[in-house]
């Protein structure tokens, strides 16, 4: 049984219940406990453990909308990693994992006990590059994609140590960008970590993430199906299937008499 697997034990599949989690909070801003100019380096120390860090972790994300998904993050000890999203894509619809191995990223299929298929997977991206936004659940960019830009000291950032959010464990950074004319660099909002570079809790535009448990992440993660030819599922519910208009029944009137 596999790292991943043992997170969600007592869930039914990656789209069935979920556990409990404290809603986000609908509190001021947070209030500014460390507004020293360390905050940047206690931030790029964590995040440089954190892209050494091998572990398998089970996480809810509440978009504050009533919609809440199971997101399970397992990351090898080789950097290969992988994120699975209950409802992730094709508009809730579907479950979506995200992984990232030597021959590039990956969108890839998932089987539930509701919608047992056989995973299969489709190259998206070159290794290290951005998923493109029609096929991108976003929620994986949080765990390995920002570290680096976390990491760059040169990086147009804006970071102050905050409160913590409710369930983090951790030091939690607010991150904005510092030029208001160009593109932030990552997701801005806040994110918590441990000191061993742990993410335990992150507040982005779309939707509040929190840590359930943990466990030790394997030493690779392969893909969870073959590799296929095809499109991969985009973000928007699919469009209902048309409905052809009913068959028209002759008319008792029209009708030959049984004695004709």
């Amino acid at each position: 049984m596999s790292a991943a697997t043992l997170l969600i034990v007592g869930l039914t599949g990656c789209g069935g219940s979920t556990p409990s989690a404290q809603p986000p909070s609908s509190a001021p801003p947070p209030w500014i406990a460390d507004p020293a100019p360390d905050a940047r380096a206690d931030l790029t120390a964590r995040a440089t453990r954190a892209q050494d860090r091998s572990y398998a972790a089970l996480y809810t994300l509440d978009e504050g909308n009533g919609v809440t998904h199971n997101v399970v993050a397992t990351v090898g000890a080789d950097r290969t990693w992988r994120v699975d999203v209950s409802g992730g894509a094709l508009g809730g619809t579907a479950d979506v994992s995200i992984t990232s191995v030597r021959a590039g990223v990956f969108q890839c299929t998932m089987s539930s006990p509701q919608h047992p298929i056989v995973p299969t997977c489709i190259r998206v991206a070159d290794p290290g590059k951005r998923v493109p936004s029609d096929y991108d659940p976003k929620v994986e960019r949080l765990f390995r994609r920002w570290l680096s830009v976390f990491t760059d000291r040169q990086s147009p950032l804006s970071i102050t140590a905050v409160q913590p959010l409710a369930g983090a464990r951790g030091t939690c950074f607010s991150i904005d960008s510092i030029s208001a004319s160009l593109k932030a660099p990552v997701d801005v909002g806040i994110y918590c970590y441990t000191d061993d570079g742990l993410l335990t809790a992150a507040r982005v535009a779309y939707g509040v993430l929190t840590l359930v448990s943990e466990v030790a992440g394997p030493p690779t993660v392969p893909l969870p199906g073959p590799e296929v030819q095809g499109r991969p599922m985009g973000m928007d519910r699919p469009p209902p299937a048309p409905t052809l208009p009913p068959t028209m029944q002759p008319s008792a009137a029209g009708s030959p008499s049984a004695g004709a």
